[in-house]
């Protein structure tokens, strides 16, 4: 047997690295470089893409939105800040937190956990279920 270490990882854990390795997947699948003709309509630039891509070519309103992002002299190929507030309550340290509650008190209320780390009850919620993937288990 061979000799390796085990340890424990939650399941929010499991749950970031799987969504991790499915972006890097997309994102690999999209890293091809293609030479684009100047002055083709967005429908010939799509065609030449979905030819070269296959199922991984970028959707026509994409190339058509880079179409005329580049007719603008807007040649960035990073993201734009967008406006609004950057979440920051859902973090791996807050999920780690709420689990520990959970660990010590499997009747906690999510009103008290609320409380206790001072983020809002909608947002307990949305960690328990979706990001530790638990369930409410009927007696």
């Amino acid at each position: 047997m061979p000799n390796c270490k085990s340890f424990l990882v939650t399941e929010a854990e499991r749950k970031h690295v799987r969504r991790r390795a499915r972006f890097q997947q997309r994102r690999d699948a999209s890293y091809h470089q293609v030479p684009l003709p100047q002055g083709k309509e967005p429908e010939e630039i799509h065609a030449i893409l979905t030819e070269t891509l296959g199922e991984h070519a970028p959707l026509y309103a994409t190339v058509k939105n880079w179409v005329a992002q580049f007719k603008r002299g807007d040649f960035s190929i990073c993201d734009a800040p967008r406006p609004g507030r950057p979440k920051t309550v859902t973090t791996p340290g807050i999920i780690d937190q709420i689990h520990e509650l959970f660990l010590e008190d499997r009747r906690i209320s999510a009103k008290s956990i609320a409380e206790q780390l001072d983020i809002s009850r909608e947002r307990v919620g949305s960690i328990i279920h979706e990001d530790l993937d638990m369930r409410k288990l009927s007696a």
